[in-house]
């Protein structure tokens, strides 16, 4: 499929590849607006979809990786229209309903809904060239794409509350130490870096890969006790699959395991 805002191709030479997604709107700075965000809804989609896809990686340009809403295209519009035409809310959550493991790679800006999108990713990984940040304050608005729910979530309240309430840019180190990100690579190459890791996720069983993942973001939204209960769910399906078997068997016989990602 061809695409306007986004650019699509699948990386690696393994049996399963990763999906690399580029965000292409350079002029405005990777802006998300409504025809970019209706793309890469389609582009996860299709990779989560692809059973030769492992994982799917999320990035932008060196200079950004989004530097935000595209507020041309929203200044002019009045509660009534943005309420009522799903302003943010009707198309910018794909990445939340991808069953498979979706790394941000983020190098410049990550600003504004930029840094949201990046935080609805699995993880963050970040150039020594990265800014985050959610300057809304400075527009005379607030986040409307999570930015209040999950940056708590991320760095804690009061790193947070500092972010949005002064609108300043945080640095990869700093974004490093609050935990926004998982690591931070030199700028120089830092895409591949993050390809290595997504290989790594690729060698992994996929039903494992995916029930891992439901269960950690399971943790942010249920208690403890049940969180647990969930996992230990989770983990003794797991003994019903093929690959179970295929992994601890291949642990005892000191072999690679043969994964067949499912049943």
């Amino acid at each position: 499929m061809t695409y306007t805002c986004i650019l699509v191709e699948t990386v690696g030479d393994g049996p399963r590849k990763t999906g690399l997604i580029r965000l292409n709107r350079p002029k405005a700075l990777n802006a998300l607006c409504d025809p970019l965000m209706d793309e890469l809804g389609e582009a996860l989609a299709a990779f989560d979809a692809d059973a030769g896809i492992g994982c799917i990686v999320l990035t932008g340009s060196e200079k950004a990786f989004c530097a935000g809403a595209d507020i041309p295209s929203i200044k002019d519009l009045d509660f009534l229209s943005a309420h009522q035409g799903g302003l943010v809310s009707k198309n910018w959550e794909h990445v939340l309903k991808v069953k498979k493991p979706v790394l941000a790679a983020v190098a410049g800006y990550a600003l504004g809904g930029g840094c949201e999108l990046a935080m609805m990713c699995d993880t963050i990984y970040a150039a020594e060239s990265a800014k985050f940040g959610q300057p809304e304050i400075k527009i005379g608005v607030i986040p409307g794409a999570g930015g209040t729910q999950r940056l708590p979530r991320w760095v804690g309240k009061a790193k947070a509350m500092d972010l949005l309430l002064t609108a300043r840019m945080m640095d990869a180190q700093e974004a490093l130490q609050a935990g926004l990100v998982a690591r931070v690579f030199p700028t120089e190459g830092f895409l591949d870096e993050v390809l290595k890791v997504a290989e790594l996720l690729n060698a992994q069983s996929a039903p494992a890969l995916a029930l891992m993942k439901e269960m950690v973001n399971q943790a942010f939204e249920t208690p403890l006790t049940q969180g647990v209960q969930a996992e230990r769910l989770a983990f003794h399906a797991m003994f019903g699959t093929h690959d179970q078997r295929e992994g601890m068997t291949a642990f005892l016989e000191k072999r690679a395991p043969q994964w067949k990602h499912g049943s």
